[in-house]
C-alpha cells in the first residue's frame, strides 16, 4: 500500500490513479525522466541511465564498450540517442512503463 500524494489516503501500490480523488499515481516502480536525462547527459557513456531504469544488460554492455577510446565515442552517441528518446517520451523502463517528468 502507498499513500496518494494529493489526498493522502491509502491506495494500492499498483493503482494508476487514486480511486478517491482521481489523481495520477506514481507507483514505487516508476522512474523520473528528469533523473534519467541528467544521468544520460553526465554519465551516459557508461550506461548509468540504463541501470537507473532497470535495463542492466544494455547498461553493462555500454559500460564494457566504453572502456576504450573508440568505445566512448560509440556509447556517447548511444547516450545522445537515449536522451532524445527520453525527452520525446519514447524511452521506457525495464517493465515497459513510460518515464514521468
Amino acid at each position: 500500500m502507498i499513500y496518494c500524494y494529493e489526498c493522502g489516503k491509502k491506495i494500492s501500490d499498483t493503482a494508476r490513479e487514486c480511486p478517491y480523488c482521481g489523481a495520477k499515481c506514481r507507483g514505487n516502480g516508476e522512474k523520473s525522466a528528469l533523473v534519467a536525462v541528467l544521468l544520460a547527459f553526465f554519465l551516459g557513456s557508461f550506461g548509468v541511465h540504463r541501470f537507473y531504469v532497470g535495463k542492466t544488460k544494455t547498461g553493462f554492455a555500454m559500460l564494457l564498450i566504453s572502456l576504450t577510446l573508440f568505445g566512448m565515442l560509440i556509447t556517447g552517441i548511444w547516450a545522445l540517442v537515449d536522451i532524445i528518446f527520453i525527452v520525446c517520451g519514447k524511452f521506457a523502463d525495464k517493465n515497459g512503463n513510460e518515464l514521468k517528468f
